[in-house]
């Protein structure tokens, strides 16, 4: 069995790594939008954004003031002690370690303990791991990015281009809200609770990845040449890009119904996960971590 201390070391070194450098496929679309935006505006805040993430780097300091609510995805292909349990000790642990923002508040009477904790908080989705690993990915989740998501419950009639105005009439309202060039996660089908894990969990995928399903990857790619171009850009001071991805997930559902969800991400899309094998080794899948070694660090 992986030791609880394990667990609860690498949970805070996820959280350290997901709020202070970004992975490679996000850093590199945006030294690729830096690239090619000509708008002086533009070109002024994504140089800003280039040298906030190398300082944040340098300095191990989280590149966003707003450090998120912390959602967990969990592979469990290993047997390990109260994962729950383990997950949480390592957010209150971060909270003061690395440090994050106590964002987690109790929904009506806004009481904050001061920890990240809370019912539901950090939440976990989990799937079945069938390769012996335990495997954990957090996404640190800002406001400003959350607050534009979007669910419709369209009719089947609508079809595809009811699916295509509600993400452009989505995008549109958000405008400069979640702090463009955004990622986009769709969920489509399901029911309305499986449609908005389905667009958090899009928001997961490499950049450049497309869906297996030729449909949803056609769709992907319509969508993003769409919207990447409507002119919000960087910040909202315009420019040729807006959008870092457009990445979909789907599942069947029931015949009369038609479910369809944005999950946005800012240009700050954080996540980091790590693979701990059964004898306690802990591979870092998403960055490079020095001095990487059994039983985690």
């Amino acid at each position: 069995m992986i030791p609880d201390k394990v667990i609860e070391d690498t949970v805070v070194e996820l959280l350290r790594l997901a709020v202070t450098k970004l992975p490679a496929d996000v850093e590199a679309v945006l030294k690729r939008i830096f690239e090619e935006e000509k708008e002086p505006a533009s070109r002024m805040q994504m140089k800003a954004i280039l040298e906030n993430l190398k300082l944040a780097e340098e300095t191990s300091t989280p590149l966003c003031q707003d450090t998120g609510i912390h959602v967990f995805f969990v592979k469990l292909g290993a047997e390990c002690g109260n994962i729950e349990q383990i997950i949480r000790k390592g957010v209150e642990r971060a909270t003061r370690e690395v440090p994050l923002r106590p964002n987690a508040v109790h929904p009506v009477t806004r009481r904050n303990p001061g920890n990240n904790l809370g019912v539901h908080m950090p939440y976990i989705y989990y799937e079945p791991g069938g390769d012996g690993c335990l495997e954990i990915t957090v996404m640190p989740k800002g406001a400003g990015s959350e607050n534009m998501s979007q669910l419709a419950m369209l009719t089947p009639s609508a079809g595809e281009k009811g699916i295509k105005e509600f993400a452009l009439n989505t995008i549109l309202r958000a405008g400069s809200n979640p702090c463009p060039p955004i990622m986009i996660g769709m969920g489509i089908g399901g029911s309305a609770d499986i449609c908005m894990g389905l667009a958090k969990k899009a928001l997961l995928r490499p950049i450049g990845s497309s869906n297996p399903d030729p449909d949803m990857a056609r769709l992907e790619k319509e969508l993003y040449g769409a919207l990447n171009g409507i002119g919000i850009g960087p910040m909202g001071l315009g420019g040729r890009n807006t959008l870092l991805a457009f990445h979909i997930e789907h599942a069947f559902c029931h015949t009369a119904s038609q479910p369809v969800a944005i999950n946005i991400q800012c240009w700050a899309a954080r996540k980091a996960t790590a693979r701990i094998h059964p004898d306690g080794e802990v591979e870092y899948l998403t960055h490079a971590v020095k001095g990487e070694k059994k039983g985690g660090r």
